[in-house]
């Protein structure tokens, strides 16, 4: 068994991380000290793990803050074209150790604090578990966020819509005001410092003192709360939608709020003189581009047109001119429980505005489809921005694509069937709108910084350029057969499988055998990822040991985690099963370390940061036609996991750069899925045909791993049985007779290293950098720039 380096000998080693001599030493640990003294306030004798780590976060942000403030004047004197990606969640990760990558500070700053005794892995972690606590983000402050009290920006909602012969007005509203916080996000080693802009809310005014009795003063707080609930906690969403006004008030608030602050900016002299403004806004679109990231900021259309023609007083041609060629949509589900419809009722009485001008563009749009496909009314209800059946709703995705210039899936088969079948009226009428972008994934974050040791193996084959160009990888292929990268990159496995095992034995009091195969499925729990699939494939397994139990089982350690909607019964009794079954495998002397069942709780980036180089095989088994995309999937392959999965989502384009004999694929393709369909998917024929599925289902149904509680599981035999849109049963044969081609190949290693090397070099498409390059090409208009700004001074 391998040794683990330790993090000294690490130190030692020329990383692609950047050496500790880039940057003085002395200089970051007299930084630190400061931070700590007299940003902290605090000493050596009552600073706790996370004053080191902010007075360290704190070091490393007065690096970025010169590049930061570059950058903008940069942008200020070229005037770009600035593009805005609206979206109303970002999954961002750690930053610290992210800035330190990007900077070329980590090797310094590792240095630094070993010097000064408080070495860097006491906060990696982030200090303390509380600091992981995601739903508590900011009861310490954030050191990296800047609040910008100066660009604060009013939101209305509510009241009424008066119309005057000089324009429409909206007014008797009920005013929010949106505070931005910019966090500054590095590019990697080009001096280049973005922005990402979050708003919070904030009542609009304090307390009054002739207000100051005890019913006002409840009233009061009451109503600040109110306001200030819209940005507190972001309404959950998953792939079921929920129309709540929370939720609407949270989508409209961000994108009011930085439409204003678009204009803003947009109208802002290079000069900087306030007499000098830019007022054509018919160049709007040549300055500026609004991506919009799944229907969540859809609001944007409207808003934009509520602007150009109430407050700028244009004409409604020239406003929907101007906003359809600034707007994209990019989409992100086929399911049509998650697309967006929102009741006209609940628009009326919160937006009345912007369903007036919804009335009116669907208005518009429904002339011209009646002008081209005349008399077809069946046409005209399909394509229609309100939904007249049962109660009148407004279906955002139609207005995203009616709104833009172009519409866009995130991977190629994702693409095909909205042009196929989701939109398929819209690609008829507007072909020349539909792209595909398959999504990407940062190789700073999710190799460099997750996986140094397997980088570092790469840069000795192919140099370190990869990093900014990961097409580069297609050059291990030269080594495929090249028993030394062999053996590295088995080492590198075995390393960091013993690392995640200690991680394990420490969070989750589990032992573990790290010379099992990491059979691992991470990602959101939902009913089309298919945790079920996997969770019968566990059963299975596990009676066969118990009728076998002499038989050279490939030994497996099967991972599952995952966050649940907060309303959704069904993820959270898979996650009960998960648990379920768990307790009866690993408890079994029989199984011992065969076989083990672990639940990854609040699976979060941190943690994917620390399981997916860890992992051996990735599960990505969603039934072809759901996944839109995924990028964990990526993830996966450019940290050396074999895949097993359906052709869905990217996994296809996976196959296709990597190989199709180097992943393992099973189930049924998307046109099986049709096929099914049109004759009817019948769950109790496979379960009356295949003896092993249906002994697994009668444990579940029976009480075997709920003997305490033997109808806990009803629901999920229930829906397994009866109602399963996602055809469970239908791929498991095929499913089983894969899982056992793994266990096979498992046992060579020499054999699975050389597929593990494929798909590293395979992962070269799957760069974000090649995402956004084609979204500014394509989209966006843009030529994207490999430009390096000068170095800012020192920033003491």
């Amino acid at each position: 068994m391998s040794k683990p380096l330790t993090d000294q000998e690490k130190r030692k080693q020329i990383s692609v991380r950047g050496l500790a001599g880039v940057e003085n030493v002395a200089d970051l640990k007299t930084n630190f000290n400061r931070h700590l003294h007299f940003t902290l306030v605090k000493d050596r004798n009552v600073a706790t793990k996370r004053d080191y780590y902010f007075a360290l976060a704190h070091t490393v942000r007065d690096h970025l803050v010169g590049r930061w403030i570059r950058t903008q004047q940069h942008y200020y004197e070229k005037d770009p074209k600035r593009v805005y990606y609206l979206s109303l969640e970002f999954y961002m990760g750690r930053t610290l150790q992210n800035t330190m990558v990007n900077l070329a500070l980590e090797n310094a700053c590792d240095e630094a604090i070993y010097q000064v005794k408080t070495y860097l892995q006491i906060f990696q972690d982030g200090g303390t578990g509380s600091a992981e606590e995601a739903d508590d983000w900011l009861r310490y402050g954030n050191p990296w966020e800047k609040a910008r009290p100066e660009y604060m920006r009013p939101v209305h909602f509510y009241g009424r819509v008066e119309h005057h012969p000089d324009g429409v007005k909206w007014v008797d509203t009920q005013v929010v005001l949106a505070l931005p916080y910019d966090t500054p996000v590095p590019g990697y080693r080009n001096n280049i410092v973005n922005t990402m802009r979050l708003w919070s809310a904030k009542a609009p005014c304090e307390f009054h003192l002739k207000d100051f009795n005890v019913g006002g003063y409840i009233q009061a707080v009451l109503d600040k709360n109110l306001a200030e609930n819209i940005s507190r906690v972001l309404y959950p969403n998953d792939n079921f939608f929920e129309g709540k006004e929370l939720r609407l008030k949270q989508e409209y608030f961000v994108v009011a709020a930085t439409l204003q602050d678009i204009i803003r900016r947009f109208k802002a002299s290079k000069f900087g003189s306030t007499e000098v403004v830019r007022m054509d806004l018919t160049t709007l679109p040549d300055k500026v581009a609004i991506q919009l990231n799944d229907t969540h900021p859809a609001m944007a259309i409207p808003e934009l047109m509520r602007i150009l023609v109430d407050d700028e007083k244009l004409s409604w041609d020239t406003a929907w001119d101007i906003t359809v060629r600034t707007c994209a949509y990019t989409n992100h589900t086929v399911l049509p429980e998650a697309l967006e419809r929102w009741p006209i009722d609940l628009f009326q009485n919160l937006l009345p505005r912007h369903l007036e001008i919804i009335y009116e563009i669907n208005r518009r749009h429904l002339e011209r489809i009646t002008a081209l496909y005349p008399g077809d009314y069946d046409r005209l209800r399909r394509m229609s921005l309100i939904e007249e059946c049962g109660q009148k709703k407004i279906n955002m995705a139609h207005l995203c694509i009616v709104g833009s210039h172009a519409v866009n899936g995130v991977a190629q088969i994702h693409s095909d069937i909205i042009k196929d079948t989701v939109f398929k009226d819209f690609y008829e009428v507007d072909p020349q709108k539909f792209q595909n972008k398959t999504n990407g994934i940062t190789p700073r974050r999710w190799l460099v910084m997750c996986n140094p040791g397997l980088a570092e193996v790469i840069a000795e084959r192919i140099g370190e350029d990869y990093i900014r160009d990961l097409s580069q990888l297609k050059n291990l292929l030269k080594f495929v057969d090249d028993d030394a990268l062999i053996r590295d990159i088995a080492k590198v496995k075995q390393e960091n499988k013993l690392k995640f095992a200690v991680h394990l034995e420490e969070q989750y009091k589990v032992k573990i055998n790290p010379n099992s195969m990491f059979d691992v499925q991470v990602k959101r729990i939902h009913e089309y990822k298919r945790q079920l699939l996997n969770c019968l494939h566990i059963i299975t397994l596990y009676n066969r040991i118990k009728k076998e139990p002499n038989k050279a089982w490939t030994p497996r350690t099967i991972m599952i985690g995952g966050k649940a909607a907060p309303g959704y019964h069904t993820a959270k009794m898979i996650i009960k099963l998960i648990t379920a079954i768990g307790e009866v495998v690993n408890n079994d002397s029989v199984v011992g370390d065969r076989l083990k069942v672990i639940y990854l709780e609040n699976y979060r980036v941190t943690l994917a940061e620390k399981v997916i180089p860890a992992s051996d095989l990735s599960e990505q088994i969603s039934t072809a036609g759901t996944e839109a995309s995924g990028t964990g999937n990526m993830k996966f392959m450019l940290n050396g996991a074999l895949t097993i999965g359906t052709m869905d989502g990217a996994n296809v384009e996976m196959a296709e750069e990597a190989g199709e004999e180097n992943l393992f694929i099973f189930g049924m393709r998307v046109k099986d899925v049709e096929a099914l369909d049109q004759k009817g998917y019948d769950a109790m024929e496979y379960y009356n045909r295949i003896p092993e599925l249906k002994q697994v289902m009668d444990q579940i149904s029976g009480g075997f791993f709920s003997p305490g509680e033997p109808d806990l599981f009803k629901d999920i035999v229930k829906m397994l049985m009866h109602h399963d849109r996602f055809k469970v049963f239908a791929d498991y044969e095929d499913y089983i007779k894969c899982q056992e081609k793994v266990s096979a190949l498992y046992k060579n290693t020499k054999e699975w290293t050389k597929m593990v090397i494929h798909n590293i070099a395979g992962c070269g498409k799957f760069s974000s950098d090649r995402t956004i390059a084609q979204y500014a090409r394509e989209i966006w208009g843009m030529e994207p720039s490999l430009e390096k700004i000068a170095a800012p001074d020192d920033p003491r």
